[in-house]
């Protein structure tokens, strides 16, 4: 099972007065890169959100949007700061004195002044939230990997597509490259007679340059190294896993195979069909930057 690194997961929990909601969004990304919106409430929790994820994705960029809901009506309370107004009620007092006016100070208007009063939240249970946010983020996690791996089998399947058509390119090369050989010879043979007319030519001259012409057009090597990296990149599209590297470097290899090829063919059927191969590489290329 391959996973792609495009997908989506949104969940909402609710855990007595407390409502959470988490978005996880995903796309292509070199390594693991994980990026959290949430309210500064939850800020504490940020670093066991980012251990939680990593149970779910390996790499792709990940944006979590995280929404957190209080309900219950207790959770401020009224402070009286009574420093704060003995303060305040002692300078009054000193200015009334000061400047020869009455004290008219009342509780009333005493208590209009600055942090006198003041809105405090009450103690938050941690272990509280917690139960019910990682509630929320695996769920979204999950909903995330579920579109992933939907994505992957997709993938798989066109990846798996292409890969056969390279392999028909490959056979074509593979039964075409001979008879190239046997044509170079018969031309170059028809050469030798019409130059030399009725007289007789050395054999093994003709056969040592249609060798040295055989030698520079040889591509079974390639061949050979090319089959077995798509054989290889099939193999680990089914074995499945965490493999997006591991197929972008055998795509790299692929290329370079196809590249050496064109480079000696001197056919314009092989040139035609190395020319395909390359498309296809490019194409699969493209599709593995997609994978996890």
């Amino acid at each position: 099972m391959i996973k792609s690194m495009t997908g989506f997961g949104r969940c909402e929990v609710t855990e007595g007065d407390s409502k959470y909601t988490v978005e996880i969004k995903s796309v292509n990304h070199r390594y693991l890169d994980v990026n959290i919106k949430m309210p500064k409430k939850l800020n504490f929790f940020e670093s066991s959100i980012r251990n939680e994820l990593k149970n779910y994705a390996q790499r792709g960029k990940l944006d979590i949007f995280i929404t957190y809901e209080d309900f219950s009506e207790n959770n401020v309370c009224i402070k009286y700061n009574k420093e704060i107004a003995a303060e305040y009620f002692q300078y009054l007092k000193t200015m009334a004195e000061d400047f020869g006016l009455d004290n008219d100070i009342r509780v009333s208007s005493l208590s209009r002044y600055p942090e006198v009063f003041s809105m405090e939240e009450q103690t938050v249970d941690e272990e509280e939230i917690w139960n019910g946010l990682v509630k929320a983020v695996k769920g979204a996690a999950e909903g995330l990997v579920e579109t992933r791996i939907k994505e992957g089998e997709n993938l798989l399947k066109d990846l798996i597509a292409k890969l056969e058509g390279m392999l028909e390119h490959v056979a074509f090369i593979e039964e075409r490259s001979p008879q190239i050989i046997e044509e170079y010879k018969k031309k170059l043979y028809e050469k030798v007679q019409d130059f030399l007319s009725d007289a007789s030519f050395d054999e093994s001259r003709l056969m040592m340059e249609v060798t040295i012409y055989a030698d520079k057009v040889c591509v079974d090597e390639e061949l050979v190294r090319l089959r077995s990296h798509i054989e290889t990149m099939k193999q680990a599209l089914i074995d499945g896993g965490s493999i997006g590297r591991k197929l972008d470097f055998i795509a790299q290899e692929m290329n370079r195979e196809a590249n050496t090829i064109l480079s000696k063919a001197n056919d314009l059927a092989i040139s035609n069909r190395g020319i395909d191969l390359k498309t296809e590489i490019e194409k699969v290329r493209e599709q593995i930057q997609n994978i996890e």
